[in-house]
């Protein structure tokens, strides 16, 4: 059978400096030299060409234009490093933020090949064939290989863009944003169309809120791969193997409705976290927001559509303190904006709200800042509609009628966040009706902006397209608006707010959730797999409505199993609208409340640890979820999808998630020791355990080698408190445990001109002796100088304190308690 061939065929056209000569080996001690030009064009004789980017040593950017020009918008996806892109977007040939790059190209009668000192790219010219190859140990190993029968769409078959890439036996596939399903995307489908997927099954349902067409290859048989980022705003469709065509092989394919074949390759050997890193790099530095967004946050949509909503909302500030739960904040459903019975973006219903004003001080007075919803849709009768039509701030169809869309239980227009005018009138509108009454943060909810028509247009900051075409542009621009806002009416205030539909560079402005999911067991078990998805895809600031938003209520078993799930997340929030009326409270059943008030005040505890990973993420953007095969990808049965994760790098979380559940065995990787939070017990890696999991006291393991902080201060609701101490599993032997936290005021931007201190903590073994180190460095917000450090009660090894004393030496709950005076 003959092997069809692509019909454009690129001589090289841009310049070159190589001599022609072929390329060193990656093993060669010669020199790289830097090629004269960036980006290397390729143009066919058709008109097609082909744009190569050498971005860094690890990332080459393949630009594919069928037409010979751009087709799409600008992007507003790459932020290399930095914290924003400007408004209007990015030109997609900007190469400002990124380094000059050394790298080698050759060029023949039949191949191009750029190389740089991990990643070599081989572009056959006949048809524009790409094949990768990652450098590593001396040597180059291929990874991966477009389709050699019509790898991308010339204009031969539709307008759709498309990439088909062969597909080798045992790779997994991991991203894509949060996806129902199984951890490993491979042999099934995806679509990526923003939808609001109200009591969507979390192993089923597709699509989904979310826009984030990135993903990592692994390839477990070599410990290597690589991630794909494709960028595009527009609505496409991942096939992961689960499509078969015998003319073809095995292959993956990406298909987008609209713009250009864009995307990038991320080289990750030894560990598929450095694509994750390198991806979240690339797409903008994560927001650093205030600490209290850690704490729980309340929400249910009852408390705003009953007729006394503030009455109710002061019953639940009576509630936590009658069972002392703690609560740093609540979200404020769309309730509060309704008229009869539907809802008007920053309306009040003073009807139900009568004092609006004291209701927020009211709150603030106890600790608990409001977070209100918003929504970017104006209803027909929305009192404010005239005004925004008349203004152009409504997405439009070509006859210049609002772009009308069915939006809850009326017809309505979106806003147009591409429209400058829009965003002025929203921050206007954000800070006139929440912020100058002390509302702390925005909930911008229900975004997806579902828009279907060809007819309907936006602004485009002057260069109109169809709206259909970049959706989830508007999501972006609508949570940046809000974020502005906030900036604007709070400049030394580090902005908090929510999304629940985004797309990729959202974790630059947002924290997120799973949306609106359905209350089952089967919901618990695979939403986990969704955040550790979401966080694979550079969004780690994110969690779900813990005991289900939509469906039945659940019982007081699953409540309290997905109470100590929760508490492990970046976001934990208890939300519902249940079908039967109830409401989601830590004291909905009398017989749980006390376990769920004492998992709420573990979270609490956690805290110090959670802070530290969401610097880690702002700072050096590692995720603070992660899968058990990307922590260990060279322990064979991490591989299998389980339902553990590792919260950082330091501690596995093991969490009940079936009915009944009263012991829980967990897999222990291989090549460290692991000790229980609970007992102190110490196992060796590489083996199960079966370990005991009461209500109270979800499985935890600290991993060898790491030092945890924590704040042991005793905490009542509205009386906040900070002791630092530290929980560490030492080197068995002869090595070095370590950890710390960063430590600012949780709040404020002083962070950003060196207000900030931080702990180190380093613990030397050998077979005698503990060296202990507790340094304290930069600004620390409060003075403390003694400290609690607890090892397993095993580790009976003498304790000495290099920079202090120890004055305290007991043993309780299986732990051995040092007490250490700092110098």
């Amino acid at each position: 059978m003959a092997t069809l061939k692509n019909r454009s065929r690129f001589p090289v056209s841009a310049p070159v400096a190589a001599s022609g000569s072929a390329l060193a080996s990656p093993s060669t001690s010669a020199p790289v030299k830097q090629h004269a030009v960036n980006p290397i064009v390729l143009d066919a004789a058709d008109g097609a060409r082909i744009e190569l980017f050498v971005l860094a040593d690890d990332i080459i950017r393949v630009l594919v234009l069928p037409k010979g020009a751009l087709q799409g918008p600008r992007t507003w996806s790459i932020a290399p490093g930095i914290e924003d892109v400007p408004l209007e977007g990015r030109d997609r040939r900007d190469m400002s933020g990124f380094a000059p790059v050394a790298f080698r190209f050759d060029s023949d009668a039949e191949r191009a090949v750029v190389e740089t000192a991990r990643v070599r790219l081989t572009v056959a010219l006949d048809g524009g064939f790409c094949s990768w190859e990652i450098a590593r140990d001396g040597s180059w190993h291929h990874v991966m290989n477009d389709r050699k029968t019509q790898a991308y769409n010339f204009g031969w078959w539709d307008e759709r863009v498309y990439h088909y890439v062969e597909r080798q036996r045992g790779e997994m596939y991991v991203g894509l944003g949060e996806r129902a399903g199984a951890l490993d995307r491979a042999n099934q489908s995806y679509e990526m169309r923003n939808i609001d997927a109200m009591g969507y099954s979390a192993r089923t349902t597709d699509p989904l809120y979310k826009h984030i067409p990135f993903y990592v290859t692994w390839q477990p048989q070599t410990s290597m791969g690589f991630g794909l980022f494709y960028d595009t705003l527009a609505d496409c469709r991942f096939d992961m193997g689960r499509e078969l065509d015998n003319y073809h092989g095995h292959y993956r394919h990406f298909v987008a409705e609209h713009g250009d074949l864009d995307y990038y390759f991320i080289a990750s050997a030894d560990t598929p976290l450095h694509a994750v890193r390198r991806f979240t790099w690339l797409t903008g530095r994560p927001a650093w927001m205030p600490k209290w967004g850690l704490g729980y946050s309340g929400s249910t949509m009852s408390y705003t559509d009953a007729p006394d909503a503030q009455r109710r909302m002061g019953e639940f500030i009576a509630r936590c303190r009658e069972h002392d739960v703690l609560c740093d904040s609540f979200h404020l459903s769309s309730g509060y904006t309704s008229i009869g019975a539907k809802r008007y973006v920053f309306n009040w219903n003073r009807e139900k709200f009568p004092d609006i004003e004291g209701f927020v001080q009211g709150y603030l007075r106890e600790g608990v800042r409001l977070c209100a919803n918003i929504k970017p849709c104006l209803l027909q009768d929305h009192p404010a509609f005239d005004e925004a039509a008349q203004a152009d701030l409504l997405i439009g169809a070509r006859d210049g009628e609002p772009a009308w869309v069915q939006f809850w239980d009326e017809v309505g227009a979106y806003l147009d966040f591409t429209n400058p005018a829009t965003i002025a009138w929203w921050k206007a509108r954000v800070k006139d009706s929440l912020l100058r009454y002390g509302i702390a943060s925005t909930w911008n909810d229900n975004n997806e902006f579902e828009i279907w028509t060809p007819d309907a247009m936006a602004h485009g900051f002057g260069q109109p397209f169809a709206a259909r075409e970049a959706k989830v542009l508007q999501t972006q621009l609508m949570m940046r608006a809000s974020r502005d806002a906030q900036r604007e009416h709070a400049p030394h205030k580090r902005p908090f707010l929510v999304s629940r539909s985004g797309g990729v560079g959202m974790h630059r402005y947002v924290q997120t959730w799973s949306g609106d999911n359905y209350t089952s067991w089967e919901t618990l078990r695979y939403n986990l797999k969704m955040g550790l998805g979401l966080a694979m895809s550079g969004v780690s600031n994110s969690g779900h409505d813990i005991g289900g938003f939509s469906g039945p209520a659940p019982t007081p078993e699953l409540l309290v199993r997905w109470v100590a799930f929760g508490i492990f997340l970046p976001r934990f929030s208890i939300h519902s609208w249940n079908d039967d009326g109830t409401v989601n409270e830590p004291w909905m059943y009398p017989e749980v409340t006390s376990q769920i008030a004492g998992l709420i005040k573990l979270r609490y505890r956690l805290i110090p640890y959670l802070y530290e990973l969401l610097w880690q993420s702002h700072r050096s953007y590692e995720p603070v979820l992660r899968p058990m095969f990307a922590e260990f990808p060279n322990d064979p049965r991490c591989l299998i999808d389980g339902d553990d994760m590792m919260l950082g790098a330091s501690l596995l979380v093991a969490p009940g998630v079936e009915q009944g559940q009263r012991e829980r065995e967990v897999l222990l990787p291989s090549g460290a020791c692991w000790a229980s939070y609970w007992s102190g017990e110490v196992f060796d890696g590489g083996q199960s355990v079966r370990l005991p999991a009461p209500f109270e006291q979800p499985v935890m393991l600290l991993r060898e080698g790491c030092v945890i902080p924590l704040n042991i201060a005793e905490q009542h609701f509205a009386q906040s408190a900070d002791e630092r101490a530290f929980i560490a599993l030492p080197v068995a032997g002869v090595g070095t445990a370590q950890g710390g936290c960063i430590e600012d005021d949780g709040e404020t931007q002083a962070w950003r001109e060196g207000a900030q201190g931080r702990w180190n903590v380093a613990i030397a073994s050998d077979a005698s002796t503990l060296r202990i180190s507790v340094e304290r460095e930069g600004q620390m917000p409060f003075a403390q100088h003694e400290v609690r450090l607890s090892v397993p009660a095993s580790d009976t090894r003498e304790a000495q304190c290099a920079n202090g004393e120890v004055i305290g030496d007991s043993v309780a709950d299986g732990w051995r308690h040092l007490t250490l005076r700092l110098a």
